[in-house]
């Protein structure tokens, strides 16, 4: 089939497990299983081991950590980026960065093809496809799910069952999850059905909030140019800091999210994710911006908000609008410089504080009480010139109005 050597995304899951060996007894070639290190700990643990065990001739764990903090989670919430009102992208900001490097592999590996583990259905294949397209448009890309004759995931189980290849999903527990160090997602199997809750014992990020601590915490984040840069006076760097954020998130059951969302391929899917770092820096973020940042540009701004939402989720990271509109919100940002105070208390992130030395907030004049740079009696004009559209309009409704020339 003209494939000599592929480099598999591999994440030591059920799909890519089988994926591997699959490759190699249809395609006849040679298999390097890439797994990128975003910050899933423990599920790396192995990974090598078990790759080159299921036949990989050479298994390579990128770390890429810093990158994704600094490069794909920043800037998406620079823009306080979120789908649908309710999901942060946890999966669908890290998979341009899985591509990317799976690119740079392959040329430094030789491959002919690139492979990854998204089915059919989802979002996945869109957002891998997409990214390759772009970075290296003559690479051949091939999806298992859309070749081979497996329907469900069952059917997976039993390939791994047969072939030796253990898997971490079982017919007991059968619901996919995707981690890294911005959030873990959770869907299929038992939470297909809308109406069922989740098991309190699936979430591993985060505290369910009635056992969260009885005490609220109090938090301070401090913000320069949009981006979080410090915790309660402690500099870190992007990585450090939502990781950290994280901890202090989880603890407090803050950032679970169970919805409904629309899939770009056309279905809705029931998702359920933990982001307790990033449903913090987005309230931080938002209230340090409504002090430093102009009423006119914020309006701009939230306009373009759903679209560059909706890129990032539909996989256009690399597409010529997204590089336009990521310049676009970077620019707003400009005057985002100041501290949010943050308190957190059995799943809740309320703002109880926030400052700036480029505050547009001026108590001189948004007081109600006695000031001199105000005139009151200014209103009455500014009101009349408003409304002058308004009482036009309702002139001409009640016939009161002169007729409107042709």
């Amino acid at each position: 089939m003209g494939v000599k050597k592929v480099v598999l995304a591999y994440s030591g899951g059920l799909d890519t497990s089988i994926i591997l060996k699959w490759l190699i007894e249809t395609y006849k070639c040679e298999v390097v299983a890439y797994s990128a290190d975003l910050g899933q700990d423990e599920e790396l643990d192995g990974i090598e081991k078990k790759a080159l065990a299921t036949g990989a001739i050479k298994a390579r764990i990128e770390d890429l950590r810093e990158e994704f903090a600094s490069e794909f989670v920043f800037p998406a919430f620079r823009a306080n980026a979120i789908y649908e009102g309710q999901y942060l992208l946890g999966t669908s900001i890290a998979r341009p960065l899985i591509a990317k490097q799976q690119i740079k592999i392959a040329e430094e590996e030789g491959a002919d093809a690139v492979s990854h583990g998204a089915t059919g259905k989802g979002n996945d294949q869109v957002r891998f496809e997409l990214a390759y397209m772009a970075l290296k448009p003559d690479i051949k890309v091939i999806a298992p799910w859309r070749e081979w004759d497996m329907k469900s995931r069952s059917d997976l189980i039993a390939f791994a069952k047969k072939h030796g290849i253990p898997v971490p999903v079982t017919k007991a527990k059968p619901y996919s999850c995707d981690r890294n160090m911005l959030h873990v997602s959770y869907e299929g199997g038992i939470l297909e059905d809308p109406w069922a809750e989740p098991d309190p014992a699936m979430f591993v990020m985060t505290a369910s909030p009635e056992n969260a601590p009885d005490e609220p915490e109090i938090i301070e984040i401090d913000y320069e140019k949009g981006d979080p840069v410090a915790v309660n006076g402690e500099r870190m760097g992007p990585a450090r800091l939502l990781v950290h954020l994280n901890k202090i998130g989880g603890k407090h059951g803050i950032g679970r999210v169970d919805i409904v969302e629309n899939r770009f391929v056309g279905m809705k899917s029931r998702g359920v994710y933990e982001t307790p770092g990033g449903a913090i820096m987005r309230i931080a973020h938002m209230a340090v911006e409504s002090i430093t940042m102009d009423r006119e540009v914020i309006r701009l701004r939230d306009g373009l908000v759903p679209e560059y939402s909706r890129m990032i989720y539909n996989g256009f990271w690399y597409s010529p609008e997204m590089n336009y509109l990521r310049k676009t919100m970077d620019l707003a940002q400009d005057s985002v410089w100041g501290t949010a105070r943050l308190k957190l208390y059995k799943g809740n992130c309320q703002v109880i504080g926030r400052k700036s030395d480029r505050s547009l907030y001026q108590p001189s004049f948004a007081t109600f009480e006695e000031d001199d740079v105000f005139r009151q009696d200014e209103a009455s004009g500014f009101i009349r010139l408003v409304g002058l559209r308004l009482r036009i309009a309702a002139l001409a409704k009640q016939g009161s109005g002169r007729p409107m020339k042709s």
